[in-house]
């Protein structure tokens, strides 16, 4: 992100809403296959929030399958509004020519359809190895933290305020490193060009969403807040303060329009995310705005968090409160959310609490999270729900971190206590591709105050500069967060020296992730999975060996995403007879996967995986030729994921110096078989190969060496007729093709060989690979 922000839908700005209105595959509608026009909102609301190069909101009943929409919409050359002069940045540089890093961001814009970074297309030695400048480089940086007690205790906090993640030190230091350090700057124009957005709004209107109870209310006034507290404390203006004031009289029912159908409940405590969200939004405004507040603001705040919040969530600690199920052995996003709500509203007040209530609930969150939260990292690093509820997580995570640290001066634990947490930035870059997220599962509700931006506090904490790196660049980066989060020290490219692939091996989840480029828009990307088809927090999907592939701009096997969340028992278990999996987008025959006997594959699944990369790395240019000998393969034995087949395997690798992809499936089965492939693009199918077309692109798929009666067919993305019906009417997918092989029982080999028609490229310059067993293949078995 550097001078060519997209600034959507900001009429301080005077631009115009994005084009590609509700579609951000990044979030939840778009990670579906976009129609929006067709779409239904969940909540009256504009499609779009402004976090920093504004990003977009889900929205879950409008996702529609997962990220095939088209190539990016290339630099627009529109500048962010600011506080005070230009974002900073530099145009896109042709190969050769000369970057300079000191006065600019490395990315060029992050309006491309994707609303991911796109960097320029140079070989000049401009980007270096990813590190933290030492001080002796005259980096400007953070001050030490004058507050280092020696024995920190969680009810012992600073003597200053504010005590929540940007002490007074922090604040002070601000301005200098803001005026010296482009991606600084850049955010803090963006936060003050949003927090003018939200001043001319109304107060947040009240709007409870079934299952999803008031969460979008809950993020939307938690990120108006930290936005209004940040600009006053960057300018003194009061008018800040009292639009604060205004927002927090709403929610807690003291408006000018009634907030909640219960005037003892509020929050919405039986959702308890709400509750949670509106207690860390109340507490930064208290604490951010202490010295502002007269003695009756502060008792009202204070009086109003803790009854519909701080109280509630000690009950269901020492009341077992139905609503506090999410502390029992909840690896998720709700337990670090709860956790980190109620921690952030009790350090706020304490010293100031004559209840008792913000004492006593830290004497639960922080052990509670430790054992929980913590754990939402596996062993690889991957998130135990989905790649979108690791956004959820680690913001929770995150805050609650920072907040324990900056206010008492340790995190007891909390960021250390799992070894394999620092794990967790790579594994939310690898799954990240040139188009979007490698996308399973279901996406979890609007995003609006959640980020990725706990990358910053990881890098720090965990001494890997990438994580800041990479995140620094993305749309979402502009908040008040990454103020106080990023270190300025770091430099250099993310993807200097960081390999290609990365196989990712943890029973739970078992995935892989290969691509030809970190830096190219139209790179070459697959990822597959594996993994058990439980123990998600209930959402995953029946997806053994799912996969998606992108290339020239563009993702050609896509993911669905959630479906509508509000649906009859869409949570309610993940056992083998769950209405769940009686969802078309949750069902196996929903997934890029082979389908037996049209039946859904088994929960009980245990597939085992083997992989093997030639370890390429791309080097500190963001032009990268790929090497003759470079390629990568997965393979999966997940036959225990069918009860009615002798043998399924399936394996993927990459061809050609990752310019085609061959996708093998060995079938032994007394069942029917049908090989499936979801895709946004026009096919035309004939015979044994397929021709796709989207955005102007084309991929040709061959089917190598096939099995007498294999043919492909098409067709719309619906259930078989056969299927068990859901408790509710299935969602429609329309602008999706399912593409298709079906066979009778009996022993199969399917090949299926991708070649994206890349510019340039000529037949004869295409490979035709031998035919390999699984169980063979090697890194040079297909030379």
């Amino acid at each position: 992100m550097a001078a060519n922000y997209n600034s959507i839908n900001n009429s301080q700005q005077g631009l115009q809403p994005h084009p590609y209105g509700a579609g951000d595959p990044y979030y939840a509608e778009s990670t579906g296959y976009i129609t929006p026009q067709t779409t239904p909102q969940k909540r009256g609301i504009s499609n779009w929030i402004k976090i920093g190069v504004p990003v977009l909101i889900i929205v879950i009943v409008g996702a529609v399958v997962g990220g095939v929409v088209g190539s990016r919409a290339g630099n627009k050359n529109e500048s962010s509004a600011s506080s005070g002069g230009s974002a900073g940045g530099s145009a896109a540089h042709s190969p050769g020519a000369s970057v300079d890093l000191a006065n600019a961001r490395f990315a060029t814009a992050t309006d491309s359809k994707y609303m991911l970074p796109l960097y320029p297309s140079t070989t000049a030695a401009a980007f270096t190895t990813p590190t933290f400048r030492p001080a002796s480089d005259n980096v400007v940086t953070w001050p030490q933290d004058p507050f280092t007690p020696a024995n920190p205790v969680p009810t012992s906090v600073r003597p200053d305020r504010p005590r929540l993640i940007a002490p007074s030190y922090k604040w002070d230091a601000l301005p200098s490193l803001i005026a010296k350090d482009p991606y600084l700057k850049g955010w803090n124009d963006s936060i003050f060009a949003n927090a003018t957005d939200y001043f001319n709004k109304p107060p947040e209107v009240y709007f409870l969403d079934d299952d999803s109870g008031i969460l979008d209310n809950a993020r939307e006034i938690k990120m108006r807040l930290k936005a209004f507290a940040y600009v006053y404390r960057m300018t003194n203006d009061s008018r800040w303060v009292d639009r604060a004031w205004t927002e927090l009289q709403n929610a807690a029912g003291n408006g000018t329009a009634p907030f909640g159908n219960d005037p003892n409940d509020r929050w919405n405590n039986q959702h308890f995310l709400d509750s949670a969200e509106l207690s860390a939004a109340f507490g930064i405004a208290y604490d951010w705005l202490y010295d502002m507040w007269t003695p009756d603001q502060r008792d009202m705040i204070r009086t109003t968090m803790i009854r519909y919040g701080l109280q509630p969530g000690l009950s269901a600690y020492t009341d077992n409160a139905s609503f506090g199920w999410w502390r029992n052995n909840i690896t998720g996003n709700w337990n670090c959310v709860c956790n980190g709500g109620l921690t952030l509203g009790a350090l706020a007040i304490l010293g100031d609490d004559t209840t008792g209530v913000a004492s006593q609930l830290l004497s639960f969150t922080i052990d509670n999270a430790k054992n929980n939260c913590a754990f939402g990292v596996t062993e690889d690093g991957s998130w135990t729900e989905t790649a979108n509820y690791w956004y959820f997580g680690t913001t929770g995570h995150a805050e609650m971190s920072a907040a324990l640290i900056s206010a008492t001066g340790s995190h007891y634990g909390l960021l250390d206590t799992n070894p394999n947490f620092s794990k967790t930035g790579f594994y939310h870059m690898y799954v990240n591709g040139p188009g979007t997220l490698f996308d399973y599962g279901d996406h979890g509700p609007n995003k609006f105050s959640t980020t990725a931006n706990s990358m910053f506090l990881y890098s720090s904490f965990y001494q890997q500069p990438q994580f800041a790196l990479f995140q620094r660049d993305q749309h979402d980066a502009a908040e008040p967060w990454s103020m106080f989060w990023y270190d300025p020290s770091v430099a250099g490219a993310f993807w200097d020296g960081l390999p290609l692939d990365r196989f990712f091996d943890f029973g739970a989840d078992q995935w892989a992730s290969m691509r030809s480029s970190w830096t190219d828009e139209n790179a070459l990307f697959v990822a597959i999975k594996a993994g058990s088809n439980v123990n998600h927090q209930t959402h995953n999907d029946l997806d053994v060996g799912d996969f998606v592939l992108d290339a020239l701009g563009t993702r050609w096997a896509g993911e669905f995403g959630s479906g509508d969340y509000n649906s009859p028992n869409y949570f309610a278990s993940d056992s083998q007879d769950a209405d769940r999996w009686k969802y078309y987008r949750k069902m196996t025959e929903g997934q890029n996967t082979v389908l037996i006997d049209r039946t859904n594959q088994l929960v009980t699944a245990a597939p085992t995986v083997n992989h093997n990369s030639s370890g390429t790395v791309q080097g500190a240019s963001t032009v990268f030729t790929v090497p003759d000998d470079s390629t990568a393969y997965w393979t999966t034995d997940m036959s225990s994921a069918y009860s009615n087949s002798q043998s399924i395997k399936r394996g993927i690798r990459l061809l050609n110096k990752r310019r085609q992809v061959l996708l093998r499936d060995e079938i032994s089965t007394s069942g029917t078989v049908d090989w499936l492939m979801h895709t946004n693009a026009t096919v035309a199918a004939s015979g044994t190969s397929a021709t796709l077309t989207l955005d102007g692109q084309t991929m040709k798929i061959s089917m190598m060496n096939p099995p007498g009666g294999a043919t492909f067919t098409t067709g719309p993305a619906v259930r078989y007729s056969t299927d068990v019906k859901p408790p509710a009417n299935d969602q429609p997918n329309p602008g999706v093709t399912t593409l298709s092989v079906t066979l009778p029982a009996g022993q199969y080999t399917l090949e299926m060989l991708f070649n994206p028609q890349w510019p340039g490229m000529k037949d004869s310059d295409f490979v035709t690979p031998p035919s390999v067993a699984l169980d063979s293949w090697s890194l040079s078995s297909h030379n």
